[in-house]
Protein backbone atom coordinates (compact mmCIF):
# COMPACT_ATOMS: atom_id res chain seq x y z
CA UNK A 1 0.00 0.00 0.00
CA UNK A 2 1.01 3.51 -1.15
CA UNK A 3 2.24 5.83 2.04
CA UNK A 4 0.82 9.57 1.47
CA UNK A 5 2.79 12.55 0.28
CA UNK A 6 3.60 15.39 2.37
CA UNK A 7 4.58 18.79 0.81
CA UNK A 8 5.01 21.51 3.74
CA UNK A 9 5.65 24.87 1.87
CA UNK A 10 6.60 28.00 3.88
CA UNK A 11 6.90 31.35 3.11
CA UNK A 12 10.06 32.56 4.33
CA UNK A 13 9.36 35.65 7.09
CA UNK A 14 8.85 39.63 5.69
CA UNK A 15 11.40 42.00 4.27
CA UNK A 16 11.41 45.61 4.69
CA UNK A 17 10.48 45.41 0.95
CA UNK A 18 7.63 43.47 1.56
CA UNK A 19 6.72 45.97 4.49
CA UNK A 20 6.82 48.50 1.46
CA UNK A 21 4.81 46.57 -0.70
CA UNK A 22 7.56 46.46 -3.39
CA UNK A 23 8.08 44.00 -6.30
CA UNK A 24 11.55 42.01 -4.75
CA UNK A 25 10.99 39.16 -6.96
CA UNK A 26 14.98 38.57 -7.27
CA UNK A 27 16.71 41.21 -5.03
CA UNK A 28 18.41 39.45 -2.36
CA UNK A 29 16.85 41.41 1.02
CA UNK A 30 16.86 39.93 4.04
CA UNK A 31 14.52 39.29 6.69
CA UNK A 32 13.24 41.74 9.52
CA UNK A 33 13.63 40.14 12.75
CA UNK A 34 11.17 37.58 14.14
CA UNK A 35 10.08 35.46 16.46
CA UNK A 36 9.30 31.36 15.96
CA UNK A 37 9.79 28.38 18.05
CA UNK A 38 12.29 26.05 16.32
CA UNK A 39 12.13 22.82 14.89
CA UNK A 40 15.14 20.80 16.43
CA UNK A 41 14.53 17.78 14.41
CA UNK A 42 14.15 18.88 11.09
CA UNK A 43 17.63 17.41 9.23
CA UNK A 44 17.18 18.54 5.92
CA UNK A 45 15.33 21.92 4.44
CA UNK A 46 15.31 22.77 0.85
CA UNK A 47 14.39 26.08 -1.12
CA UNK A 48 15.07 29.17 -2.79
CA UNK A 49 18.60 30.50 -3.28
CA UNK A 50 18.10 33.85 -2.18
CA UNK A 51 18.76 35.26 1.26
CA UNK A 52 15.17 35.70 2.76
CA UNK A 53 14.79 31.69 2.15
CA UNK A 54 17.96 31.18 3.55
CA UNK A 55 17.49 33.22 6.91
CA UNK A 56 13.75 32.16 7.54
CA UNK A 57 15.16 28.66 7.39
CA UNK A 58 18.09 29.22 9.48
CA UNK A 59 15.90 30.55 12.55
CA UNK A 60 13.03 27.99 12.03
CA UNK A 61 15.32 24.76 11.54
CA UNK A 62 18.42 25.69 13.15
CA UNK A 63 19.96 22.19 13.07
CA UNK A 64 18.85 21.14 9.08
CA UNK A 65 21.02 21.44 6.04
CA UNK A 66 20.07 23.70 3.73
CA UNK A 67 19.78 22.20 0.23
CA UNK A 68 19.32 25.42 -1.96
CA UNK A 69 18.24 25.80 -5.23
CA UNK A 70 17.56 28.70 -7.81
CA UNK A 71 14.65 27.36 -9.42
CA UNK A 72 12.36 27.98 -6.46
CA UNK A 73 13.45 31.60 -7.04
CA UNK A 74 10.01 33.73 -6.99
CA UNK A 75 8.87 35.70 -10.07
CA UNK A 76 11.37 38.58 -11.59
CA UNK A 77 10.41 41.43 -11.60
CA UNK A 78 13.02 42.77 -14.30
CA UNK A 79 12.76 46.56 -14.48
CA UNK A 80 9.96 46.66 -11.62
CA UNK A 81 12.17 45.12 -9.06
CA UNK A 82 11.77 47.18 -5.98
CA UNK A 83 8.96 49.46 -7.22
CA UNK A 84 5.57 49.51 -5.99
CA UNK A 85 2.19 49.80 -7.62
CA UNK A 86 2.07 53.61 -7.32
CA UNK A 87 5.18 53.80 -8.82
CA UNK A 88 3.95 51.94 -11.60
CA UNK A 89 0.39 52.20 -11.95
CA UNK A 90 0.37 54.78 -14.87
CA UNK A 91 2.75 52.53 -17.45
CA UNK A 92 0.35 50.94 -20.12
CA UNK A 93 3.34 47.57 -20.34
CA UNK A 94 2.38 47.14 -16.07
CA UNK A 95 -1.47 47.58 -16.58
CA UNK A 96 -0.78 45.49 -19.37
CA UNK A 97 1.11 42.87 -17.51
CA UNK A 98 -1.77 42.99 -14.30
CA UNK A 99 -4.25 41.76 -16.33
CA UNK A 100 -2.17 39.26 -17.89
CA UNK A 101 0.99 37.99 -15.83
CA UNK A 102 0.99 34.50 -17.26
CA UNK A 103 1.89 36.18 -20.88
CA UNK A 104 3.06 39.46 -20.56
CA UNK A 105 6.65 39.94 -19.06
CA UNK A 106 7.64 42.70 -17.26
CA UNK A 107 11.08 44.87 -19.31
CA UNK A 108 13.67 42.29 -18.89
CA UNK A 109 12.09 40.18 -16.22
CA UNK A 110 10.18 36.86 -17.13
CA UNK A 111 6.31 36.07 -16.85
CA UNK A 112 4.18 33.99 -14.02
CA UNK A 113 4.33 31.07 -16.64
CA UNK A 114 7.98 31.20 -16.89
CA UNK A 115 8.36 31.34 -12.86
CA UNK A 116 5.74 27.94 -13.48
CA UNK A 117 8.19 26.50 -15.62
CA UNK A 118 11.01 27.12 -13.21
CA UNK A 119 9.38 25.75 -10.19
CA UNK A 120 8.28 22.41 -11.83
CA UNK A 121 11.73 21.91 -12.72
CA UNK A 122 12.75 22.63 -9.32
CA UNK A 123 10.25 19.71 -8.30
CA UNK A 124 11.52 17.37 -10.89
CA UNK A 125 14.66 17.66 -8.73
CA UNK A 126 13.44 17.05 -5.64
CA UNK A 127 14.73 13.68 -3.17
CA UNK A 128 13.03 10.54 -2.84
CA UNK A 129 10.89 10.33 0.61
CA UNK A 130 7.37 10.85 2.02
CA UNK A 131 7.46 14.01 3.19
CA UNK A 132 9.60 17.26 1.79
CA UNK A 133 9.83 21.29 3.52
CA UNK A 134 10.27 24.06 1.29
CA UNK A 135 11.09 27.46 2.23
CA UNK A 136 10.09 29.68 -0.70
CA UNK A 137 8.54 32.47 -1.98
CA UNK A 138 4.67 33.80 -2.40
CA UNK A 139 4.68 33.47 -6.09
CA UNK A 140 6.19 29.66 -6.14
CA UNK A 141 3.76 28.84 -3.27
CA UNK A 142 0.51 30.28 -4.54
CA UNK A 143 1.56 28.51 -7.90
CA UNK A 144 1.91 25.19 -6.21
CA UNK A 145 -0.92 25.16 -4.00
CA UNK A 146 -3.43 26.03 -6.93
CA UNK A 147 -1.79 23.21 -9.34
CA UNK A 148 -2.38 21.03 -5.53
CA UNK A 149 -6.08 22.28 -5.17
CA UNK A 150 -7.08 22.17 -9.01
CA UNK A 151 -7.56 26.31 -8.55
CA UNK A 152 -6.52 29.79 -10.04
CA UNK A 153 -3.27 31.36 -9.16
CA UNK A 154 -4.85 34.19 -8.05
CA UNK A 155 -6.98 32.80 -5.62
CA UNK A 156 -4.21 31.84 -3.36
CA UNK A 157 -2.57 33.76 -0.17
CA UNK A 158 0.45 32.86 1.19
CA UNK A 159 1.19 35.03 4.28
CA UNK A 160 4.85 35.56 5.43
CA UNK A 161 5.69 33.10 7.81
CA UNK A 162 2.85 30.49 7.16
CA UNK A 163 3.15 26.73 6.80
CA UNK A 164 1.18 25.80 3.96
CA UNK A 165 0.78 21.71 4.31
CA UNK A 166 -0.71 19.55 1.21
CA UNK A 167 -1.22 15.95 0.96
CA UNK A 168 -1.22 13.38 -1.60
CA UNK A 169 -2.76 9.89 -1.12
CA UNK A 170 1.27 9.15 -2.64
CA UNK A 171 4.55 10.54 -3.99
CA UNK A 172 3.24 9.07 -6.92
CA UNK A 173 -0.01 11.27 -6.98
CA UNK A 174 2.28 14.30 -6.43
CA UNK A 175 4.43 13.68 -9.25
CA UNK A 176 1.70 13.16 -11.62
CA UNK A 177 -0.58 16.29 -10.68
CA UNK A 178 -3.12 14.96 -9.15
CA UNK A 179 -5.31 16.88 -6.52
CA UNK A 180 -4.08 17.27 -2.97
CA UNK A 181 -6.32 15.11 -0.50
CA UNK A 182 -5.52 17.46 2.13
CA UNK A 183 -4.56 21.14 2.74
CA UNK A 184 -4.08 23.19 5.94
CA UNK A 185 -2.22 26.59 6.77
CA UNK A 186 -0.43 27.12 10.18
CA UNK A 187 1.45 29.67 11.16
CA UNK A 188 4.67 29.69 12.19
CA UNK A 189 5.91 33.20 13.74
CA UNK A 190 5.20 34.77 16.36
CA UNK A 191 4.88 38.42 15.42
CA UNK A 192 2.19 39.86 13.61
CA UNK A 193 4.70 41.39 10.78
CA UNK A 194 5.51 38.16 8.59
Amino acid sequence: MDQSFVLRLIRHAATRGNQQKRYIGWTDESILPFRATPDLQVKTIMGSDLKRCRETAAVLFPNAVYRANRDFRECHFGQWEMKTYDELKDSQLYRNWIDNPWQIRPPDGESLADMAERVERGIRKLPEGQAITLVLHGGPIRYLIAVALGEKFQDQIALHGGCHMLTWQSRQAFEEHALCTSFSVEPLTANGNT
